[in-house]
């Protein structure tokens, strides 16, 4: 059995396939999933599985580069852009929300929380350990 918190089969499998520079979207329950891309679906319900959650335990087995994050996340969703700035993720990148739409286009996979909170949604791009 594995030692590190991550037990999803699919999400060990996806972090173990990324190489440098590419990305995942770990989203809300709203989030579209464009046309292609895998959805790894965690949802349960309503909050179950948490945005914030989710990604601690991606991060506790992904090196991440940078992250980007839609521009409204600030204004309408205070909470969770303080839970994000706490994790001190490298090279923060904002866009709008439209942008951050489409640029999930060319994302390995999305990963769908329970979190029913507006704009908690992050793309997570991969670096190297060495």
């Amino acid at each position: 059995m594995k030692k590190t918190p991550l037990l999803n089969i699919a999400l060990s499998q996806l972090i173990a396939s990324l190489g440098h520079g590419d990305s995942i979207v770990i989203g809300d329950a709203g989030l579209p999933v464009p046309a292609g891309v895998p959805l790894i679906d965690l949802a349960l319900t309503r909050g179950v599985p948490g945005f914030i959650d989710t990604v601690q335990v991606v991060l506790s087995e992904m090196q991440v580069e940078q992250h980007i994050l839609a521009e409204e996340l600030d204004l309408r969703n205070p909470t969770i852009a303080q839970q994000v700035a706490q994790l001190s993720l490298p090279g923060k990148q904002v866009l709008p929300h439209d942008a951050f739409k489409q640029r999930s286009q060319r994302a390995r996979a999305v990963i769908r929380t329970g979190e029913c909170s507006p704009y908690a949604n992050i793309i997570l791009i991969a670096g190297v350990v060495f």
